[in-house]
């Protein structure tokens, strides 16, 4: 919000004031120079009941993924704990949540907090994607990063570069478009609600959802808090205040500008208000849910998820993706007492949404809907006395019953500080599947063309398939 006095006369003369408290605000991703190349490339039209989506979590602060995966066979298991040191956990912790990689033929372990997730993934319905990471090419040993000879990542190791890299997929460039961005850019004539952005947040602007072409639309976790947000209900005078705002608001709408930066700012404001309409008539037939949601925000983040998708036929989608972020994983201490806390509200949320679309048998939404987990980096493999450290490679996790789960993706690197891909002694590893290669997968399920790909991940060509992994069918 600014705090500052606002009128039709002060938004003409300082535009840069962005605090009419609309959700959905000007898309600093106005990569002019791009937007005529976009527009010239054809569009898919939707098929109805072809309904796909995704829903990213972003696990922002660099989640220690090495302590969500663990290697249980004993000799693997002890090189993690030699290396691991006190972030290690007791293998007798494991019991419970170990995982069987019917490809490799290794056991893993899942944290003890998540316990739903082992569940799906003996389901079926869930992968891990192991030693994964931000790459503009394949590197293949520590020799070859420290040749020169191929590029690396900008800002390596830095949370702001690699937070952004992980939702924009250029890690040689500080890109303001991201991936959902630029698959929204080529599907969007998929769904048949202009109103509707096919890029719905749970945590307002973002760069993965940021397009040429489209921009977000950021919704809160409650039905109130849809559309436009105006003066905290706890503020006095705050209905005065609304009052005042909303009368400012209606006045810039009512203008026309030739300053392309505040005719943007004006449209985006109107295209809010028609979505709110729009999205209060689809919610207000919503069927619900018989699963009880947790009360976490992430959980309630979930729920809302569940009941956008659920009216997906009134919204004129064929094709939606979500995003929210589950912030406070930068652990550089007290890393096993965080994630025993986090995990679980983690592992809940996913099994909430998860259990509440297979209430829709009929509709299989299960099947249309994958689910994955993101963050910055993965962290040093060895303590700095009770926490880690940012590095590179790590592990994510993906759901849904179009992928083929009951799978460690990629291999799970041998936990020594001997290991050819060990970048120093602090356990940081080069990770040897490109987060590339899983968005390529992701793209081509949800409808992006062989010949798209490009477009949606510009460094695709880099790497020997699209994709490659086998993540989907």
């Amino acid at each position: 919000m600014c705090n500052h006095k606002i009128s039709r006369r002060r938004f003409i003369g300082q535009v840069s004031c962005a605090a009419m408290g609309s959700t959905t605000l000007l898309n600093t991703a106005l990569q002019l120079g791009m937007i005529n190349t976009a527009a010239a490339r054809p569009h898919i039209i939707g098929v109805p009941g072809d309904y796909k989506a995704i829903v990213c979590i972003l696990l922002a602060g660099g989640a220690d993924s090495h302590n969500m995966v663990i290697p249980y066979d004993q000799d693997q298991y002890n090189m993690y704990n030699d290396f691991r040191g006190d972030l290690a956990l007791d293998q007798n912790s494991l019991t419970d949540t170990v995982i069987d990689d019917p490809i490799s033929g290794r056991s893993f372990a899942l944290h003890p907090g998540l316990t739903n997730c082992k569940q799906i993934y003996d389901n079926g319905d869930l992968a891990v994607i192991s030693n994964i990471g931000t790459l503009v090419e394949p590197i293949t040993s520590v020799p070859q990063l420290y040749s020169g000879s191929t590029r690396i990542p900008l800002g390596l190791y830095s949370h702001s570069d690699q937070i952004m890299q992980w939702q924009t997929s250029v890690p040689q460039d500080r890109s303001a478009v991201g991936v959902a961005g630029r698959m929204a850019d080529m599907l969007r004539d998929m769904n048949t609600i202009d109103e509707i952005s096919m890029n719905i947040s749970l945590d307002g602007r973002n760069r993965y959802q940021a397009g040429n072409q489209v921009v977000e639309y950021a919704v809160g976790n409650q039905v109130d808090e849809l559309g436009i947000r105006t003066m905290p209900k706890g503020w006095a005078n705050s209905g005065a205040m609304t009052e005042i705002a909303q009368g400012a608001l209606n006045s810039i709408l009512e203008e026309s500008y030739t300053n392309i930066f505040q005719q943007t700012y004006r449209d985006q404001n109107a295209q809010t208000i028609e979505s709110l309409e729009v999205f209060q008539t689809a919610l207000a037939r919503r069927p619900g849910f018989n699963h009880v949601f947790d009360n976490y925000f992430l959980s309630q983040d979930m729920r809302m998820i569940a009941d956008i998708i659920s009216v997906q036929d009134q919204l004129g989608a064929n094709r939606q993706i979500f995003f929210t972020t589950f912030g406070g994983w930068d652990h550089h201490d007290e890393v096993i007492n965080a994630q025993a806390a986090k995990l679980p509200q983690l592992d809940r949320a996913i099994h909430d949404l998860y259990t509440a679309l297979g209430e829709r048998p009929e509709c299989r939404l299960q099947d249309k809907v994958t689910i994955l987990t993101i963050s910055d980096f993965g962290r040093t493999l060895t303590t700095n006395s009770g926490g880690s450290d940012h590095a590179w490679g790590g592990n994510m996790l993906m759901v849904g019953g179009a992928i083929n789960g009951g799978r460690v993706y990629g291999d799970y690197p041998e936990l020594r500080e001997d290991n050819p891909l060990n970048i120093d002694n602090r356990g940081r590893f080069i990770p040897q599947i490109a987060s590339d290669q899983m968005y390529a997968e992701l793209a081509q399920w949800f409808g992006v063309s062989d010949n798209d790909l490009s477009y949606v991940l510009p460094n695709i060509g880099n790497f020997d398939t699209p994709g490659g992994i086998g993540l989907f069918s």
